[in-house]
């Protein structure tokens, strides 16, 4: 593929998706780098919840780029640039995962009934830079959450990733993943129940370790009571 700079100073942030496939068309390196940066998170969150692995996630939105830009002329535009991107990047995760190791069907994970509800845990953004103290604990929390994810069964994985975290609506989610929209509703149900269990679980295993009082603290307070015991003899 032929890539050019745009000469003139254009501010291609303001662009829309379809005037930059437009300009990428046209070999412009510039629309594809804005393209790239609009799309570098989802791609890589979808890749990751089919791969559970960083490395593999980043080479498959690499190959997922280059495959999307080359092929440019299969993108009739009847749906979003993203939704066509992150399709191709859910495709070439999943075939590197079948390559892996046997997958079973989509519908061998489905539950009987549909249903809604359920709360995730959200945390607050801030427009000041987080203290020391407060990103380690935003770290721990990310942390925590990823782990309960990566548990989850893949089918339940990428509907709460493309609902909870991408905030695709019932039907794109549905398009992405080739299901009906019942189904999204009954796995992202059973996706955050999964995913309460999970966090509850790390969670209590730490209940005993909270508030210590020992050590130079319970005997400070054994020697604080036996003076105040000797004093009202």
């Amino acid at each position: 593929m032929q890539l050019a700079m745009l000469q003139q100073q254009v501010d291609l942030d303001r662009f829309r998706d379809e005037e930059l496939v437009a300009l990428a068309r046209q070999g412009g390196e510039n629309a594809i780098r804005v393209l790239i940066k609009r799309n570098n998170q989802r791609l890589f969150r979808v890749a990751r919840t089919v791969t559970r692995d960083d490395a593999e996630a980043e080479d498959v939105v690499q190959e997922t780029y280059v495959k999307a830009f080359t092929k440019l002329d299969s993108f009739k535009g009847d749906a979003l640039f993203s939704t066509w991107i992150t399709r191709i990047a859910l495709n070439e995760a999943l075939t590197r995962i079948r390559k892996r190791r046997p997958v079973a069907e989509l519908e061998e994970l489905d539950i009987a009934a549909a249903a809604t509800g359920g709360q995730v845990i959200m945390f607050p953004t801030s427009l000041t830079p987080p203290g020391a103290d407060a990103e380690l604990a935003r770290g721990q929390a990310r942390e925590l959450l990823e782990q309960a994810i990566d548990e989850l069964p893949e089918t339940f994985r990428l509907v709460f990733i493309l609902r909870d975290v991408e905030e695709m609506s019932i039907e794109e989610t549905a398009a992405q993943l080739s299901i009906k929209p019942e189904t999204v509703k009954t796995r992202l149900f059973r996706a955050r129940r999964l995913m309460r269990t999970a966090i509850e679980r790390r969670l209590s295993t730490g209940f005993a370790e909270l508030f210590p009082f020992n050590g130079w603290r319970c005997e400070r307070m054994a020697d604080q009571v036996v003076e105040r015991l000797r004093g009202e003899a």
